[in-house]
């Protein structure tokens, strides 16, 4: 008569438990390595107030990656967040294994952001919106990388060819911004804030540099990457609204303009 799989599975616990805790503890850190050698790509998932959209978006991404060729870890990086985000990201944590926590006690997204991006693991990252996660990006973004065609992809809103079915005033704040970036920045693009891909190697020095975070974090990370000499290229990409932002649009412009001042005494009055 053929063991069962409960005979196996017994079988497997009664050897574990047989093991000295010095072998079980070598062992357990042997398969923790293994798995983060394995990790090909980390996705960097900002989240803030996200209890209505968090679960949903995430089961689902793991649904589209399956058709990957890819090893991959998802990042969530929650910021501060009032709702029950902080324990759904938890339980999805704890229910799937390529499913990471991360906590900052603030909102703000460029601090979770830039901490999701120096705990990854992958030899590339990429960096989503909970209510985007476009994994057509991912696709064309990491051919262009892995092809060493470019250091960082930009998945750009505003680029001929792009599709955003956002509201209107959304899209006319991203335009505002950029116009801004390039005029007093010397930014050399049409957007910087939402997906981007990038290898880890050439982008960590970067992050490192920057100095200021919420809104603007993106902003800078693009424009001392372009500084830097790193081959930044965009794509055009197709975004729509999930949801209304958790962050009225009208109370991020007072720190956005105090950000703003800041990157320009940096790049061009202390430069």
């Amino acid at each position: 008569m053929e063991p069962s799989r409960v005979d196996y599975k017994e079988r497997i616990i009664e050897i574990i438990n047989e093991l000295p805790a010095s072998r079980l503890r070598m062992a357990l850190d042997y398969v923790k390595d293994l798995k983060e050698e394995e990790v090909s790509v980390s996705i960097v998932i900002p989240v803030y107030n996200e209890e209505g959209i968090l679960h949903s978006s995430i089961v689902d991404l793991r649904e589209r990656l399956k058709g990957f060729d890819f090893s991959y870890e998802i990042i969530i990086t929650e910021n501060g967040s009032k709702d029950a985000t902080i324990p759904i990201a938890e339980e999805l944590s704890d229910r799937y294994s390529e499913v990471r926590y991360l906590n900052t006690s603030e909102p703000n997204y460029g601090k979770a952001l830039r901490k999701g991006i120096l705990d990854s693991k992958g030899e590339f990252v990429i960096c989503d919106e909970i209510d985007i996660c476009d994994t057509d990006f991912y696709f064309r973004a990491l051919r262009e990388l892995r092809e060493d065609k470019c250091d960082m992809v930009i998945g750009s809103k505003a680029l001929s060819g792009a599709r955003d079915k956002r509201p209107f005033f959304r899209h006319l704040g991203t335009l505002t911004i950029s116009f801004l970036l390039r005029k007093f920045l010397g930014f050399n693009g049409t957007d910087t804030h939402g997906l981007k891909a990038f290898r880890k190697d050439k982008l960590t020095e970067v992050v490192n540099s920057c100095l200021v975070d919420k809104d603007l974090f993106a902003s800078e990370l693009v424009i001392r990457a372009q500084k830097a000499n790193l081959r930044v290229i965009e794509i055009p990409v197709e975004v729509i609204e999930k949801r209304p932002p958790t962050i009225n649009l009208i109370r991020r412009v007072p720190n956005v303009l105090k950000n703003l001042i800041k990157l320009f005494i940096l790049f061009k009055i202390k430069a």
